[in-house]
């Protein structure tokens, strides 16, 4: 099974040469308008959504960015190399190669897997897996592991996600295709791993089959962040909103709120929230909402506007110096 390159500098619309903010400020761009929850096709909103924050993962990440640039003079030069693509092989108790595993409805794609969601070890667990033991001539199946990419809002409510698990056997190259349902619980944190029994490979003289463990890998939002079960938002205010203070209509995940600034915010402050965060995993409680004021100054002002802010300067006692 072939890769296929993937351009995420196309993908963002955005030079190869572009600072990090103009990365940043292209993604949400594109995130708010093909957000599954707001664009026109839901279905076609969906896919696209993924693919754009596969390229922040990878973009938005100065060592990913790095990784990327290098490999694409590589890839240019050397054209596609072998790949698996999503794939993910076992080996017996011998060590023999026995079983590859290619995913479909993880949220990312085999270009991605390959070369930036490469498998890792799961809490101490080896590249092949864990093995039980079994009696003699029974051999349990290895463990299968991956990532699936879970968006806030299904963090946020929970969701049911298809996947499909394309079995390879690499001696006779019988392939089988298998799909279920795999439950993203309500609460999924990043890095949280989703078991799912009996969907690894398959066992030997009667042994059971090995599990599928999902890593979750929360999808960059155009609006706020997450750090364990707490969101962050960075809300632009004018510099008279800051010192006066005002009333900002927020659109959260779950309904929108108002959140009162208080007169004299300072640039960077953060305003809490309790309670509006995501579900902390297997509780009732919530984590907190940041807003992190961004006081933004205007790009350009009228004759007038530049009369007033004189007038300001000539009548405040204010030394940000002093």
């Amino acid at each position: 099974m072939a890769t296929t390159f993937k351009d995420y500098y196309e993908i963002l619309g955005v030079d190869r040469k572009a600072s990090s903010d103009e990365i940043k400020s292209a993604f949400r761009k594109l995130a708010r308008k093909y957000h599954p929850d707001v664009a026109k096709d839901k279905k076609a909103g969906e896919i696209k959504f993924k693919e754009i924050n596969e390229a922040y993962e990878v973009l938005g990440d100065p060592e990913n960015r790095k990784k990327y640039d290098q490999l694409g003079e590589n890839w240019n030069a050397q054209g596609v190399p072998p790949s698996n693509g999503r794939s993910y092989s076992s080996s017996n108790a011998e060590g023999v190669h026995a079983q590859e595993f290619h995913f479909e409805g993880t949220g990312f794609s085999d270009f991605f897997e390959q070369f930036f969601g490469a498998r890792q070890g799961f809490d101490g667990f080896s590249a092949g897996g864990r093995s039980r033991s079994a009696p003699k001539g029974m051999r349990h199946g290895q463990d299968v592991e991956g990532a699936i990419l879970v968006t806030l809002e299904e963090a946020m409510q929970g969701s049911i996600r298809p996947i499909s698990l394309q079995t390879v056997d690499p001696t006779t190259g019988e392939a089988r295709i298998e799909s279920f349902k795999v439950r993203i619980p309500k609460g999924a944190l990043e890095g949280q791993i989703i078991r799912v029994p009996g969907k690894g490979e398959a066992g030997v003289g009667g042994g059971e089959a090995g599990h599928l463990f999902l890593r979750v890998r929360l999808a960059s939002h155009p609006d706020f962040r997450a750090l364990g079960a707490d969101l962050y938002h960075d809300l632009p205010l004018a510099p008279w909103e800051a010192v006066l203070g005002t009333t900002v209509r927020l659109h959260g995940l779950d309904g929108d709120l108002d959140v009162k600034i208080p007169p004299t915010t300072a640039n960077g402050q953060r305003l809490r929230l309790r309670g509006r965060g995501l579900p902390k995993p297997k509780s009732e409680e919530r984590g907190d909402l940041y807003v992190v004021a961004e006081i933004q100054i205007p790009p350009q002002i009228s004759p007038q506007e530049k009369e007033l802010w004189e007038q300001l300067s000539r009548h405040s006692s204010f030394n940000p110096r002093g």
